[in-house]
């Protein structure tokens, strides 16, 4: 990874919900510091983290929130999809009472973005809401899930049906935590960069580029990822005028593919992946995207080995089930996030089944 500033900041300007996100290297050790600052007289908090992260990096966070006088417990969930779940939250809730845990306390969430809607949600419920902190360590929740407040969890068949808006208290993004992902976990947090390019920024485009080829800025491309987020949370932080659903790009599909997968069967950005190229299809049938565009979406996503064609075994009727129960669907219409050129986006309310149908069969090639 190429050598990085100490410390790159990123507002999210929300009026009194507002929160600073770091980007940095070497930044879990002054967590303490950071945490005392906003958190107060605040004494106690549970450091929600998985099976996968708690082993690296929990020791460190806990000695430098006790170090500042702060009682932190410790909870470890099993590490995966599966751990999103409502029972998963009643078990981490049960945990923090158990702690004496209450409503003056706070919640840090430590690790990827499974951690950070679980840890989130159960912040946003615990004594009907106490404040949280997010401490993403996965490229993925670094760029997407820990900014913007959305928390929650699972159902069987739909992601995120059941959820808060809760806005942090502050984002601490230490990059050295990247450092010991799993190639397949790196790559996965791709599909969100692309996804962000694709909607916002095309330039950004280069970069990604640039960080396949290891020769780009890692810390730096997450700060602008950090910032397009930030943008569109400010200018529509409860999804009520259209614009943050423009962050949808890609998930109507891909949220359907992942569930009807099995979560955990496949890693959120693989199938975010698939959705990214059936809607840049969509956008070139439905919105006038340039086919070299979407060739050039579908080639950045294979650069980083992210799957851009639907495996066997997924049935049409299914995914279309499951879509059709998604939080997408206004009165049975579908908002599908298009195209009509790279840095630009709109939601359409004229995608029918029909396109989807469609869309599925070309990725199915």
């Amino acid at each position: 990874m190429a050598a990085v500033p100490a410390l790159q900041s990123v507002p999210v300007n929300l009026g009194p919900r507002s929160y600073t996100v770091q980007v940095g290297s070497g930044l879990l050790s002054g967590i303490g510091t950071e945490v005392a600052e906003k958190m107060g007289e605040r004494k106690s908090c549970a450091v929600i983290t998985d099976s996968n992260v708690g082993p690296l990096y929990a020791d460190a966070v806990l000695e430098s929130l006790r170090a500042v006088g702060k009682n932190a417990h410790l909870i470890t969930v099993p590490a995966g999809e599966a751990s999103k779940s409502l029972l998963s939250a009643q078990t981490v809730c049960g945990e923090m009472v158990r702690a004496g845990l209450d409503r003056k306390s706070f919640v840090v969430a430590l690790g990827g973005g499974v951690i950070g809607d679980l840890g989130g949600f159960c912040a946003s419920i615990f004594q009907r809401g106490i404040p949280y902190v997010q401490v993403p360590t996965t490229v993925l929740s670094q760029v997407d899930s820990s900014v913007g407040g959305k928390t929650g969890v699972n159902l069987p068949d739909a992601k995120n049906m059941v959820g808060a808006f809760h806005q942090p208290l502050h984002v601490i993004a230490d990059v050295a935590t990247l450092d010991s992902l799993h190639k397949r976990e790196w790559n996965e947090g791709f599909a969100e960069i692309i996804k962000h390019a694709c909607i916002r920024d095309a330039s950004m485009l280069e970069a990604i580029d640039a960080v396949a080829d290891g020769a780009g800025d890692m810390a730096d491309l997450i700060r602008r990822n950090i910032a397009i987020k930030a943008a569109i949370v400010e200018a529509d932080e409860y999804e009520t005028l259209g614009l943050r659903a423009l962050l949808n790009f890609g998930h109507t599909l891909g949220h359907a593919v992942e569930a009807a997968a099995g979560y955990g069967a496949m890693l959120h950005g693989e199938a975010i992946s698939l959705g990214l190229r059936a809607a840049a299809w969509l956008s070139v049938k439905r919105a006038g995207l340039l086919q070299t565009d979407c060739d050039r979406i579908i080639a950045l996503l294979q650069k980083f080995e992210l799957p851009t064609r639907l495996p066997e075994g997924f049935d049409t009727d299914e995914l279309l089930r499951i879509t059709r129960m998604d939080k997408k669907f206004e009165t049975g219409k579908i908002r599908f996030v298009l195209l009509p050129k790279l840095g630009e986006a709109f939601v359409s309310k004229d995608v029918t089944e029909a396109d989807l149908i469609a869309a599925l069969d070309e990725i199915r090639k």
